[in-house]
């Protein structure tokens, strides 16, 4: 028989198989998952969770469809945190210092505690690319932050109320529109989707069985 382990789920004790996610864990317990709930591999950030084992002081972050159950593992999800989120238009607005001031002024109150990163799901310096950020370096806070899946517990855990995917964000759009260099054979790819060049291959793809996609996929060609 499969090992089993305990896991608290809303203060309820479950027994549940050890390889198991949380997630798993949940649905095992006869949860029916209908919010915190998205890719189920780690990429849409939906599944944030924190937990504590019991005897232990620390508190963890993770993401509850990638994270596999412990004894004594007591669960809380965090399917939402309410980020602010700032109004702008990229058309209007340029990547200086002033912008992130403007926007998102939060940023400068930093304490420099280095919760934000501790916490973080997918193991980013937050607290660095909150640092370019301040700095107006876009570039840098953009590569960063740039595996980010904007789940939000870097700012559930922050004292100084930073919403640090929204300001990732905000400096990756300005890197991505000012900053970075024109890639030319991406635009003339855009042009020719547009002009309806790979209608045929699309239908091709979408009657091919599962099988012969990953065949495809697994020996297609890729750009150096």
């Amino acid at each position: 028989m499969e090992q089993m382990v305990n896991v608290y789920l809303y203060g309820k004790r479950y027994s549940v198989p050890a390889s198991a996610t949380i997630m798993e864990a949940m649905e095992y317990a006869g949860y029916t998952l209908v919010r915190g709930c998205g890719c189920r591999n780690g990429f849409c950030g939906a599944c944030a969770t924190l937990y504590r084992i019991a005897g232990n002081r620390e508190l963890h972050a993770c993401l509850a469809c990638s994270t596999k159950v412990e004894d004594n593992m007591y669960v809380a999800t965090l399917p939402f945190f309410p980020l602010v989120k700032a109004v702008y238009d990229m058309e209007k607005i340029k990547p200086s210092q002033q912008i992130m001031m403007q926007l998102y002024p939060e940023i400068y109150a930093c304490v420099g505690c280095n919760a934000c990163t501790k916490a973080c799901t997918q193991s980013l310096n937050v607290m660095q690319y909150i640092a370019y950020a301040q700095r107006g370096e876009y570039e840098k806070c953009a590569e960063e932050s740039f595996d980010c899946v904007m789940c939000g517990v870097c700012s559930s855990r922050c004292p100084a109320g930073i919403s640090h995917p929204q300001v990732a964000m905000l400096a990756r759009r300005l890197n991505g529109k000012y900053l970075a260099p024109i890639c030319k054979h991406l635009d003339e790819r855009v042009e020719e989707i547009k002009e309806g060049k790979y209608e045929e291959l699309l239908k091709e793809l979408m009657a091919q069985s599962p099988e012969e996609l990953r065949r495809l996929y697994n020996t297609r060609e890729i750009e150096a």
